[in-house]
């Protein structure tokens, strides 16, 4: 009985690969690609070319009523041009590089619309005037011609927020892991760590200032404190949000304390330690610039103070443009620095 039920199974399986429909049928496996997931469009990369193109007839054809010296912003209309045609002929030859062209086109459409937009509003008709509204080839005209300026400001703000950010995300770990192990940690600490952490770090300043004896302390002391209380806090909470049975596991089959802590906490509370850290990034580029502003010599904070002292908006709106690139580049460490440590994590989640 078992024989034949083979054999019938054997003939199905040769007669339906002699199938000549089977021959024919073509398995289609798409791959899904969680960055550049925009559907395949012929249109928006033209289209994205298009809006740049038209942003720079606008401000060479339109007259110009505000004083503006328009020859930066239509080099870096024409160098975006530039780069925008030579990636779009690349991708005909990149599959990764079209997929990156066509997820990315779309914005980059909008982004030339608003600048044809915001010239036309502010430089080509006084829509929106100034000082307060200044187009885009005045904010990029400072840019150029305070470069220098802006070069040493932005290299202050970097060394403050990279030591403070350092020392505050060291003690924020080291703190979170001691609150969240230990219960005589936990018992005196976690208090403080809820008094403290709810009261702006920018709160601190006069008292900073009466401790610390140079502004330099005060503003690295300001920033490790506003990024102890994030870091802290989502180490704690991760720490206890692992389920105890992989404790229990790990005690069976003979584990200490110290592979515990390092081998099974630490890394589980990953996920919520980077929520920590993503937080503590944006509070410490806040309490950065107003720091910054109060007792600092230099600094993109410094800068926007000064600027504004001089009701010259341009410039102010230049130092923020950077600090937002700064600040872009800055997430962009932490999100590859993440991903690295977070690897297990791959098709795991949304």
């Amino acid at each position: 009985m078992n024989i034949s039920s083979q054999s019938a199974k054997s003939e199905d399986v040769i007669d339906l690969k002699d199938d000549e429909n089977f021959r024919n049928t073509k398995i289609d496996v798409k791959v899904h690609d969680s960055v550049n997931w925009k559907p395949q469009s012929k249109i928006w990369p033209i289209l994205q070319i298009a809006a740049f193109i038209a942003a720079l007839i606008i401000n060479i054809a339109l007259p110009t009523v505000q004083i503006v010296n328009v020859t930066p912003y239509r080099v870096v209309l024409i160098f975006s041009i530039a780069f925008l045609v030579i990636q779009y002929i690349i991708s005909f030859f990149n599959e990764k590089i079209k997929a990156k062209v066509n997820h990315r086109s779309q914005f980059y459409f909008v982004s030339g619309v608003v600048l044809s937009v915001w010239d036309i509003l502010s430089t080509k008709t006084n829509i929106l005037p100034l000082p307060f509204f200044p187009g885009p080839g005045q904010i990029l005209q400072a840019m150029f011609d305070d470069w220098q300026t802006l070069l040493i400001s932005t290299a202050y703000s970097l060394r403050l927020l990279f030591i403070g950010f350092a020392v505050g995300t060291i003690l924020g770990l080291t703190s979170g892991v001691l609150i969240g192990w230990y219960r005589q940690w936990y018992y005196w600490f976690f208090p403080v760590l809820k008094i403290i952490g709810v009261v702006p770090a920018v709160a601190w300043i006069p008292i900073a200032m009466m401790i610390f004896p140079s502004a330099l302390i005060s503003e690295v002391f300001l920033i490790v404190l506003c990024v102890w209380f994030p870091v802290a806090f989502m180490a704690c909470g991760g720490i206890e949000n692992i389920h105890k049975s992989y404790f229990e596991a790990a005690r069976t089959l003979g584990a200490d304390e110290k592979f515990l802590i390092f081998k099974i906490a630490i890394p589980g509370a990953m996920p919520s330690i980077f929520t920590g850290i993503y937080t503590a990034t944006g509070l410490s580029f806040t309490t950065l610039v107003v720091s910054e502003m109060i007792g600092a010599k230099a600094g993109l904070g410094w800068y926007i103070n000064w600027a504004k002292g001089w009701s010259n908006y341009a410039k102010v709106y230049a130092a923020i443009i950077i600090m937002a690139i700064v600040f872009s580049i800055v997430l962009a460490i932490i999100f590859k620095i993440r991903d690295r440590v977070l690897i297990w994590q791959r098709g795991l989640l949304k």
